[in-house]
Order: structure tokens, then C-alpha cells, then sequence
């Protein structure tokens, strides 16, 4: 066999040994990107329902606002805390926001129960 096809092959073979490894690569760090994206269909999906039942959830709050004027006025701050806490960690101190996504759940599953009892 000639040398130049044999080189041909040995190139071809290392090319596809590559594109075989940086495929590899390429699929590891999709799955992150997966992740991220199939939260954000379950929160469009939240939201959607949501949307669906805004009669039913405005009735709720303002029935949680005449019967219990306290936990609304707390609510209320909380939320307001919360939210200008979010826009001060989008900047330098936006590496913390990660950390504290497992605290705010557990404080969201809180304030749910003492809203159901």
C-alpha cells in the first residue's frame, strides 16, 4: 500500500478519534443546560396554570387579607425583602444566589403550611 494513503487513513482515524472525544465533550456539557431548561418549562408550566386561575387565586388572597391582616402585612414585607435582596445578588454577590435557593424553599414550604393551618 502506498505511504500517502496509509497516512490519509492514520489522519482520518486520529480526526475521527477527536470529533468522537469532543462530541463526548459537547453532550456533558449540554446536560447542564438540559437541567436548566427543564426547570424553566416546570416554572412556565406553573406559571400557565397559574395564569388559568387567577379568580380562584385572588379570591384566596383577599380572604387571607381580610382574615388575617398580620401574616398578609408580614408576607408582604418578606416579599418585598426578598425582592430587593434578589436585585442587590445580581450583582457581585450573585455566586451566594445558589446557596440560598435551598433556604428560600425551605422558608416558601414554611410559610405555606402556616398559611394552611
Amino acid at each position: 500500500m502506498d505511504s500517502r494513503l496509509v497516512n490519509i487513513a492514520l489522519r482520518k482515524q486520529r480526526l475521527q478519534l477527536r470529533a468522537a472525544v469532543q462530541r463526548e465533550d459537547m453532550m456533558a456539557r449540554l446536560a447542564a443546560v438540559e437541567t436548566g431548561l427543564t426547570r424553566l418549562d416546570a416554572v412556565r408550566d406553573q406559571l400557565s396554570w397559574a395564569k388559568e386561575k387567577i379568580p380562584l387565586l385572588s379570591v384566596g388572597l383577599i380572604t387571607v387579607l381580610l382574615f388575617k391582616p398580620r401574616l398578609t402585612l408580614r408576607l408582604a414585607r418578606r416579599a418585598w425583602l426578598g425582592w430587593l435582596l434578589l436585585r442587590r445578588a445580581r450583582g457581585p454577590l450573585a455566586t451566594l444566589l445558589p446557596v440560598a435557593t435551598p433556604l428560600l424553599r425551605r422558608l416558601l414550604r414554611s410559610l405555606k403550611r402556616a398559611l394552611s393551618a
